[in-house]
């Protein structure tokens, strides 16, 4: 079958992308997907009260965050004794926590932010600490959505970082993600979460979320592969990037993960050919970072070879970066089951 018309093809190789400290800033906003998304939308399960719970929680911290923020509210904590300056929202994945970060994001007004943890340290990385504290200095709101803990420098970067925010009364709501093996369960701890940023720990409302992953709950939880991968690219209409597998897991080792986001600007879909398991740990935890840029931007996924929630090793969901391969398995399900 001969490309359709409407289908532009690009590849993945020849992009060789760029990013400036503006354009990070720039993009320091919700997913797409949550332009719309509120407390009134989100759909708790019943078989879960804290999903009820938590809008509750955000409802009340975003009445909070209305209010004037003043220098030392995070040290004078009986300006506001009934809700403090910070929300942690902890749990397993696909269970509406990014929903709730960017309703929170939407509900509030002012200079604000939302990010992953990845985003705000790349920004470091472009513009230094200073220039990223300027650039961030009188928000009224920062979300950091997928709180890393397995780098133990960025964490401590992101601590001070937080802190300096604090003492200008910026208000601080963070989502988990971190490496489960030292945790216990797969389940991410609000307790160490808690340790790691010191001096800010007393400071949060930590809020457990419980639930099933909705993404999986909703599609078969298998990703759906494709025997013919040019006649599906051609059924797809847009922008849509045409490469090996192998190819674009050697290309994303040249381009920092902050860039990720340009790597995949302006594409509709990705189609990947002759998809293999991974055998290298670096090159997986690289493919989950640019399938959750994939995910925040909604780009379709075709792929021939072997189904892609088969590509992390038995080994690999057996250690440390579980819950990592877990969420970016849920997220190619997703991705690849959309119509």
């Amino acid at each position: 079958m001969s490309p359709d018309p409407l289908t532009a093809r690009v590849a993945l190789t020849e992009r060789a992308p760029t990013i400036t400290g503006a354009e990070i800033v720039a993009e320091l906003v919700p997913p797409r997907q949550f332009d719309g998304a509120s407390l009134e939308n989100y759909v708790p399960d019943a078989a879960f009260p804290s999903q009820a719970e938590a809008v509750e929680a955000v409802a009340g911290f975003g009445g909070a965050a209305e209010r004037p923020a003043r220098r030392g509210l995070f040290r004078r904590r009986a300006d506001s004794p009934d809700v403090l300056p910070g929300l942690y929202l902890d749990g397993g994945f696909g269970v509406g926590k990014t929903h709730l970060l960017a309703a929170l994001f939407n509900r509030t007004t002012g200079r604000r932010y939302f990010g992953t943890f990845i985003e705000y340290t790349a920004l470091v990385g472009a513009v230094g600490y200073a220039g990223a504290a300027r650039q961030l200095e009188g928000a009224s709101l920062v979300c950091i959505d997928e709180f890393e803990l397995d780098d133990p420098g960025d964490t401590m970067m992101m601590t001070r970082l937080l802190g300096d925010l604090a003492e200008g009364g910026t208000r601080i709501a963070a989502t988990s993600n971190t490496p489960p093996a030292a945790l216990g369960e797969g389940r991410f701890a609000a307790a160490d979460f808690l340790r790691e940023i010191q001096g800010l720990s007393d400071r949060f409302r930590t809020l457990r979320i419980d639930g099933d992953d909705y993404r999986r709950r909703e599609v078969e939880a298998k990703a759906h592969t494709v025997d013919d991968l040019d006649a599906a690219v051609a059924s797809l209409p847009g922008t849509v990037s045409v490469d090996d597998f192998a190819a674009v897991v050697a290309h994303l080792s040249s381009v920092h993960p902050s860039r990720y986001v340009k790597l995949i600007d302006g594409l509709d879909g990705v189609a990947l050919r002759d998809v293999r398991p991974f055998t290298s740990q670096t090159d997986a935890l690289r493919f989950v970072a640019f399938v959750d840029r994939l995910y925040d931007a909604q780009v379709r996924v075709v792929a021939s070879g072997a189904p892609l929630d088969t590509v992390f090793s038995d080994e690999m969901l057996a250690g440390g970066y579980r819950k990592k391969y877990l969420r970016a398995t849920s997220r190619l399900v997703a991705l690849t089951s959309a119509p």
